[in-house]
């Protein structure tokens, strides 16, 4: 469920009317609504508690929407924050995450920023190689500190929703193998500057069968169940994210009822405190991107595309991934809905990149010049993904409370973007 309903002014966000956020803030524009950040977490939470879950992290997956505003609704409601860079770290504590609900992730860690993680006190660090462990271990001692960690662990299990989201195979660069982390969490128990509390996995995103999920996290509770049975201390278990959101075209996913009642079943009676990574199916569909059509440029073998003011640079995920979303007017057109009146569209930006395509003979109503049209689940992997590409400003960010909007990101003036730029005295 998600709070963008057709009203008597067209679209709208909750209470208020995505017309007027564009005429006021401009396109292309970033539009979430808090009513529904906040209801996907609740339904995810109170569903692993009806699943006896007790107590879990529910460290929401930063890199999926990582304004601080988003976050700090998300906090406020007892989110954690499941990050991959010091910047996110930030991020986090900045929306007043408390450091003890951060889990600090990535394959790539830089001694900079195990050191910044070791000195706010994050929940854990998790572990993805042997030469982390010692880089870890190493920084850790030069802080006088005891580094608190969890290896995430490569169960070699297949799933998520496109090849470069999959990342529990073991041709994937994430992760410790799974024949190796029983030693390698042994040693890490036996040194002095590491503090082992944990094992940690990540199967994939937008994941819409419960299968690998189930397998993964069986294999998971095998081995836990060993280390405890060889004397070693094993408080968290962290089962990742990845459970899919139902856009448009896809089979609808499993609920997060469903998810959490096989998550109660594969765990049941582990000692251990749980903590899951959940990002997508939190913001994908509280958040949507508002363009205006600049024009419709009709050829003369009949194919017509829709020229929209937001690119690629905007919205990276059809380009990246061949993603789907669904594409909506602003303004309310019940007689354009029949399906008589709908026209095939290439739906394209302004980039000089032909993958700056979002989609291909996509059915909509008549548009024109100055139409507003709306990408739909556009609030996980949208702004963030975003650049300045041709040099094209930032796409600013507005969140939505009932009645009342806030701009979260403003979109850089030229000026600003061009400051940024240093030319040498030497030229």
């Amino acid at each position: 469920m998600n709070h963008f309903e057709y009203g008597p002014e067209g679209l709208a966000c909750e209470d208020v009317p995505l017309a007027r956020i564009a005429a006021q803030v401009g396109t292309p524009v970033y539009v979430y609504s808090r009513a529904t950040l906040e209801r996907h977490f609740t339904v995810f939470r109170d569903a692993l508690e009806l699943a006896g879950v007790a107590d879990p992290l529910i460290a929401y997956a930063v890199k999926a929407n990582s304004n601080v505003a988003v976050l700090k609704v998300l906090g406020d409601l007892g989110a954690g924050a499941d990050t991959v860079s010091e910047g996110e770290v930030r991020r986090a504590l900045a929306a007043g995450i408390p450091a003890d609900r951060i889990v600090f992730s990535g394959v790539g860690k830089t001694r900079r920023e195990i050191a910044f993680a070791l000195q706010v006190g994050v929940a854990e660090i998790n572990v993805e190689s042997e030469p982390e462990m010692t880089l870890v271990a190493d920084v850790a001692a030069g802080l006088g500190v005891r580094a608190k960690i969890a290896f995430r662990v490569n169960p070699d299990v297949a799933a998520g929703g496109h090849a470069k989201i999959a990342t529990g195979k073991a041709e994937n660069k994430f992760g410790v193998s799974f024949a190796e982390a029983a030693r390698l969490y042994a040693n890490a128990s036996n040194n002095a500057a590491l503090e082992p509390v944990g094992v940690a996995c990540h199967i994939g995103s937008q994941i819409t069968d419960l299968a690998p999920m189930r397998e993964a996290f069986t294999k998971m509770r095998g081995l836990v169940e060993q280390l405890l049975a060889e004397g070693l201390s094993v408080e968290r278990l962290d089962l990742g994210g990845g459970l899919g959101v139902p856009y448009f075209n896809m089979p609808e996913p499993p609920s997060p009822a469903a998810f959490a009642a096989m998550v109660g079943e594969v765990t049941a009676g582990l000692p251990v405190r749980l903590a899951f990574e959940p990002g997508r199916v939190i913001a994908a569909n509280a958040g949507v991107l508002v363009s205006e059509v600049i024009h419709v440029n009709e050829r003369p073998e009949g194919r017509k595309f829709l020229v929209i003011d937001a690119a690629m640079n905007d919205l990276l995920r059809p380009a990246m991934y061949d993603a789907f979303h669904d594409i909506r007017p602003v303004a309310p057109r019940p007689k354009a809905e029949r399906a008589d009146e709908a026209t095939p569209y290439d739906v394209v930006g302004p980039i000089c990149e032909t993958g700056d395509t979002f989609a291909r003979d996509r059915l909509l109503p008549p548009l024109a010049a100055g139409d507003l049209v709306t990408f739909m689940s556009a609030g996980a992997y949208g702004a963030a993904m975003a650049s300045e590409y041709n040099t094209r400003p930032l796409v600013p960010e507005v969140l939505v409370d009932g009645d009342r909007f806030a701009v979260i990101r403003a979109r850089p003036s030229y000026e600003e973007i061009l400051a940024r730029d240093l030319i040498p005295d030497w030229i």
